[in-house]
């Protein structure tokens, strides 16, 4: 199982990492734990939105479809941020 994640930084709230990972709760950790330099500077962070996929390739290009279209991004962030409101 593979999974595209989204943290969210405590610090700054605006601030989103989008990632893709064979075991979720690892990543999280090192991610939590400062081992990640893209996340490092805006810890802690928190996990607000995952998916899960049976193949690499299919978490992998979705994981590149979400950082690379604001189409697929936007109306995801809009329910993750509608989601935290609740």
């Amino acid at each position: 199982m593979w999974y595209v994640y989204v943290l969210q930084s405590l610090k700054n709230q605006n601030w989103f990492y989008k990632g893709s990972t064979p075991d979720l709760k690892r990543r999280f950790i090192q991610h939590s734990s400062g081992e990640v330099q893209s996340t490092k500077a805006y810890l802690p962070v928190r996990l607000v939105y995952y998916e899960s996929y049976l193949t690499e390739k299919s978490a992998r290009l979705r994981e590149s479809n979400i950082k690379k279209s604001g189409s697929v991004w936007k109306p995801l962030m809009d329910r993750i941020k509608n989601s935290l409101l609740t």
